[in-house]
């Protein structure tokens, strides 16, 4: 197709398109549909090009974004994957669940819809995949250096890769049964179906990485000892602490966090055992999800799945604007109304509402006491939350899922190797991403806090690259 300049002006955004709702709802299968090559040059054509292109500003990775459209919009798809590919370490993952900063960002979306840049990624690294430029590529020389990455999520993965290209021997430890971290046992298989992760593993295999699996550092293996067997140790292992909701009647049966149930749920699905773990299933109850970001989200798709009665999603923030405000001013990431195509399936939402009480009966939860709140800002002062007087009211419920986020890492490694933390508990480290022990290094949500995808694998990309400089005295990785 040949570039026509002004090919926004007369092409529209085409939005995601989804299974029908009466199909997906039915099993796990992927719900988006993967475009055709038209379909996908015609929607990179949008791309202006801009002399100031801010989607790389947005972006963590600095991704090439209207280079690689370009590309797409040339057939050339083997150029659009090499430009891909040199920024991002995990575009199979962030091409479907990345909420797109780059997108809101997008100098189109100035006065018009952005370009669907997320969604190209996605269509240039499936056709990678297909049509096999991607291949196993070994390091061509060893360094004889070793190095040990706790944690197999997209920050673990990440590192893991980017040493690896650099010479170094490296093994990832995991505790699960198997790789990924949240990504394999955080979002359900709908959006991100598991192979996807596996055939990214077995790459990585291929050009060397080890991978132990079922090992739990600090149990298992002494992380002391770790940093005795290798020349570095990278501590990847997320903001795995779940935030708890202490109210009274938190000891009754069937309060859930929602990582135990995703978690549980997925694993269910890829035929894993999950032991003595009781059954954790929506199945003919009314549930109800507390929290309403993309991982409430996740909850309310895997309940509607699994045949839930009725599901409810209540969130303590007050509802978000549809469209951009003055508090979030282009190119800034807004904070705007978001529905997935979890809601889309069924769930009565809620805003603006506090819970203050879990009721049992007979020692199991049959009600939540709620009361609606409003943010009322003073002078010189954040949004106060204030109980509306009279407001107060009770949900039926036999299963409430807890998806109010995290509130950092797990302390065992920590503690062992005597880590500083900052005041949020995270990981603390200095601009090279060295902890307070030397040879120990940490990136990701460990380090950064709960955050995307994308922000953890910038985080291993410019991490890994401070570990070969600290390995070797100068590194060719790239910073980003």
């Amino acid at each position: 197709m040949p570039k026509d300049v002004k090919a926004f002006l007369k092409i529209k955004r085409r939005a995601t398109q989804y299974r029908p709702v009466y199909e997906r709802v039915k099993d796990y299968k992927p719900v988006v549909l993967f475009r055709n090559e038209e379909v996908a040059k015609e929607q990179t054509s949008r791309c202006m090009d801009c002399g100031v292109a801010f989607c790389h500003w947005a972006c963590p990775l600095g991704n090439y974004i209207p280079e690689w459209n370009d590309a797409v919009l040339e057939g050339n798809w083997e150029k659009a994957f090499s430009l891909l590919n040199a920024t991002n370490n995990l575009p199979e993952i962030t091409g479907r669940v990345c909420p797109a900063p780059c997108e809101h960002s997008c100098v189109l979306g100035l006065n018009d819809d952005p370009v669907t840049i997320c969604q190209n990624e996605f269509n240039i690294i499936e056709y990678a995949y297909k049509y096999g430029f991607i291949k196993a590529v070994p390091p061509k020389k060893r360094t004889g250096k070793k190095v040990a990455v706790i944690g197999s999520g997209p920050a673990g993965l990440s590192l893991a890769e980017q040493l690896n290209r650099a010479g170094h021997a490296v093994t990832v430890f995991e505790r699960n049964q198997k790789c990924g971290g949240l990504m394999r046992y955080g979002i359900p298989d709908f959006k991100l179906e598991k192979n996807v992760l596996d055939r990214k593993l077995e790459i990585l295999r291929k050009e060397g990485v080890e991978f132990k699996t079922k090992v739990d550092v600090c149990g298992d293996v002494s992380a002391l000892k770790l940093t005795q067997e290798f020349d570095a140790l990278v501590i990847a292992i997320g903001s795995g602490v779940a935030r708890d909701l202490k109210i009274e009647g938190r000891d009754a049966e069937g309060i859930h966090f929602a990582i135990d149930y995703l978690g549980q749920s997925n694993r269910r699905i890829s035929g894993e055992d999950i032991g003595n773990e009781s059954l954790i299933d929506a199945k003919g109850k009314k549930v109800v999800v507390i929290g309403g970001g993309d991982t409430g989200s996740d909850c309310v798709g895997t309940a509607n799945r699994q045949g839930a009665r009725s599901v409810v999603q209540i969130e303590v923030m007050p509802r978000p604007s549809e469209c951009r405000t003055a508090d979030y001013p282009w190119p800034m990431y807004p904070l705007l109304l978001k529905s997935s195509s979890s809601h889309e399936e069924g769930v009565d939402r809620h805003w603006a509402i506090l819970t203050k009480k879990f009721i049992s009966s007979d020692g199991k939860l049959s009600k939540l006491a709620c009361v609606r709140v409003e943010f009322v800002k003073e002078a010189g002062t954040c949004p106060l939350m204030r109980e509306i007087e009279g407001s107060e009211f009770e949900i039926d419920v036999d299963m409430a899922i807890l998806a109010i986020g995290f509130v950092g890492p797990q302390p065992e490694i920590i503690k062992e190797l005597g880590l500083d933390c900052d005041s949020r508990g995270n990981i603390k480290t200095d601009e090279n991403y060295l902890t307070s022990q030397k040879n120990v290094f940490s990136a990701g949500d460990a380090r950064r806090g709960q955050s995307l995808i994308v922000w953890a694998v910038a985080e291993a990309r410019r991490c890994a690259h401070s570990v070969d400089k600290y390995l070797m005295g100068k590194s060719c990785l790239p910073m980003i």
